[in-house]
């Protein structure tokens, strides 16, 4: 191993008790989309015991660490934001207890993602304690509101803030893996109306009901004849959400209306998805039915509202990336071992910085695994911290060498 990887790797194990420590105070802290501030504001506090970072909080929420002031601009990325708990009979400790044991930090976000955040953070540490930045400026960023709206924060970041770096890693679970893509998603509601009449004759009205679950069934077949991609896999469509309305209980429904999640696969675009669910509700018969992507429009905690088209596209990073060779040999050197390279199967706020600005290449490694995303009794592998710590150091060190 050369020598500063060995240094970068010793750092990081040496501050392997502290990053946990943090982790478990970022846990203690709830922290739900639209409602980060009081994380917001311990996360300052932390940047600020690092003089050599600058500090800003953009208008949306999210907070913005700088650290140097190279030419080559480069981004580090954690959604501090969580999911709620749950029904907590499913949980086997309080979900922001935040418990340090068995080699694991516990609780609520402790893998998705406030890991990254907290292995970020002790990165920059080993980043200026070895001085292994000369040509770049850094950003260590966390967003804001990314369960509610993937990439919503990365929207504002990239059109209000001007924020564009060549690169963007996100910090978000892959079993410490490299990963170089994952599909996209779009949220999209149908709605149809119907004729009102007393339920005891129903044959004088026209049920919305009915006519909706006819669609939802061309739905249900459309989803196993969708395209496949033989990196990112299959896309998908299923119902999420089915309600109506009638003026009573005793009475025909008039309006019924269901939403889709819909994957996209490579190749696969908004135009493309929307017309298949509209070829759903002609091949049901209901010729009149509104097909419409969905927006968000909910306020930040700054009380800011910024509206964004529930539209989060596929992104892909090119196997023969200059990024991910030097994320690779990063890995190689730091970690002593090759990196599985592999993808995400949930989505992250990449898709609106590589997926909506291809210039901008993205690249996920994080501590933790996906599958304890948003699952009760959620929980992380210390040692994960201390590895993601010493690679994000370390991909600055690759980089700044030529």
């Amino acid at each position: 191993m050369n020598s500063i990887y060995r240094k970068i790797r010793d750092l990081s194990l040496s501050y392997e008790a502290d990053t946990a420590e943090l982790l478990a105070q970022l846990v203690r802290i709830p922290s739900y989309s639209g409602r980060e501030q009081e994380m917001i504001a311990f996360l300052q506090k932390k940047m600020q015991e690092l003089p050599e970072i600058s500090i800003r909080i953009d208008d949306l929420g999210s907070i913005i660490g700088k650290m140097g002031d190279g030419p080559r601009l480069i981004a580090f990325d954690a959604h501090i934001d969580t999911v709620y708990p749950g029904n907590s009979d499913n949980w086997l400790f309080p979900p922001h207890a935040g418990l340090i044991e068995k080699g694991r930090v516990y609780g609520r976000g402790a893998a998705d993602q406030l890991g990254g955040m907290a292995a970020m953070l002790t990165a920059a540490r080993i980043i200026v304690e070895l001085d292994l930045n000369q040509h770049f400026t850094i950003l260590f960023i966390g967003t804001v509101m990314e369960e509610d709206c993937d990439g919503i924060a990365w929207d504002h970041l990239i059109r209000e803030d001007n924020i564009k770096p060549e690169l963007v890693v996100s910090t978000e679970p892959t079993s410490l893996n490299l990963y170089r893509g994952h599909r996209g998603r779009i949220e999209i509601e149908v709605v149809v109306h119907g004729l009102s009449c007393h339920g005891s004759a129903p044959e004088r009205g026209d049920n919305a009901i009915y006519k909706l679950a006819r669609i939802a069934l061309e739905i249900e077949k459309l989803n196993h004849i969708l395209p496949a991609d033989l990196f990112l896999g299959k896309g998908t469509i299923t119902t999420t959400i089915f309600n109506s309305a009638s003026p009573s209980q005793c009475a025909v429904a008039d309006y019924a209306r269901l939403q889709v999640d819909r994957r996209l696969t490579a190749g696969e675009t908004i135009d493309s998805a929307v017309e298949e669910l509209v070829n759903c509700c002609r091949l049901a018969g209901v010729e009149d039915a509104e097909v419409k992507v969905l927006d968000y429009h909910q306020p930040a905690y700054t009380g800011k509202i910024y509206p964004v088209q529930k539209y989060y596209p596929t992104w892909i990073l090119p196997e023969d990336s200059f990024f991910l060779e030097k994320a690779r040999k990063a890995y190689l050197y730091t970690l002593q071992k090759e990196p599985l390279i592999d993808k995400w199967t949930f989505s992250t706020n990449c898709v609106s910085i590589m997926g909506k600005h291809p210039e901008i290449k993205c690249l996920g490694m994080g501590p933790g695994d996906e599958l304890q995303a948003h699952a009760p009794n959620e929980s992380i592998r210390i040692s994960d911290l201390s590895s993601a710590s010493a690679f994000y150091a370390a991909l600055i060190a690759e980089l700044n060498n030529p």
